[in-house]
């Protein structure tokens, strides 16, 4: 379920607006009668991160070469 709240309703309620977001409440904030943001629960936004899921980007990849590019990186932040 959504709702659309104008820009100054939303400035003026948001705690309220925030209550109903956490509740599973969508709702269309808009300037003018013309939507420009959408606030959601934050776990509808997240997607889980998967260990490992560059690992074949980096097959190959020796420790010898992580220190090489760990070393050149460092020596870009020294005078």
């Amino acid at each position: 379920m959504s709702r659309q709240v104008n820009m100054h309703e939303a400035k003026t309620h948001f705690s309220k607006l925030a209550e109903a977001v956490e509740a599973g409440e969508e709702v269309i904030i808009a300037r003018a009668g013309k939507p420009v943001m959408k606030l959601v629960r934050i776990e509808e936004l997240q997607t889980p991160i998967v260990h490992g899921f560059a690992a074949k980007e980096f097959e190959g990849w020796a420790n010898t070469s992580w220190a090489e590019l760990d070393k050149d990186f460092n020596q870009l932040f020294r005078d």
